[in-house]
């Protein structure tokens, strides 16, 4: 049950056997049902979920109630809303399960214990700190910079499989169209053999 969270974490920092130990203690296995939330607006994130199966939405709603969404979440990744974990300030998100889902949860006071039970703790916090920024920085100047083809490209690199799991409205919302313009860049694209 523990050893996919152990797995990613011995991607980023070395375990030994009494710190797997300590480490699949603090995390809680929690189901969630597909349009569960995870996170809330106006809730303050106090928990970091693994996922063993299953897929969350990142979304906001802006001034006309019309979801954004702007990211996702699987298998073997971690979900949080950081800044609110973070500063304990109230989520501007949601983030819900679009599946069935098993989830690892760590609330932030045992993620505290992490960083200073194991060796390198606070190494694999400050790792994963630097992994969101630079995934935050690129995500930032790609909506700048990028073509909605270019972002729908970046999608299926960063996300493969994701399409056959996702509904296309709310991939067309992550690339910035509407659902009729991703689908003329679907068929542009496979009219290149490039899709």
């Amino acid at each position: 049950m523990h050893q996919q969270v152990i797995h990613a974490i011995e991607n980023i920092i070395q375990l030994d056997e009494a710190e797997k130990t300590f480490v699949a203690s603090l995390f809680q296995l929690k189901q969630f049902n597909r349009q569960d939330f995870f996170l809330r607006e106006g809730q303050v994130c106090r928990t970091v979920g693994f996922i063993n199966r299953g897929l969350v939405r990142y979304y906001a709603i802006d001034a006309n109630g019309e979801e954004l969404t702007y990211d996702f979440n699987k298998e073997n990744e971690f979900t949080c809303n950081y800044a609110s974990f973070l500063d304990h300030s109230p989520s501007a998100h949601n983030i819900q399960f679009m599946e069935d889902s098993e989830v690892l949860c760590i609330s932030y006071e045992d993620l505290q214990l992490l960083y200073t039970g194991v060796k390198q703790g606070e190494r694999f916090g400050r790792l994963i700190c630097e992994q969101l920024y630079v995934y935050a920085i690129k995500k930032v100047a790609s909506l700048y910079t990028d073509s909605p083809e270019q972002r729908y490209l970046q999608f299926q690199q960063d996300y493969p499989g994701l399409q056959q799991r996702v509904p296309q409205y709310y991939v067309s919302s992550f690339v910035g169209v509407k659902p009729p313009s991703l689908s003329r860049i679907r068929k542009r694209m496979a009219s290149r053999q490039i899709y």
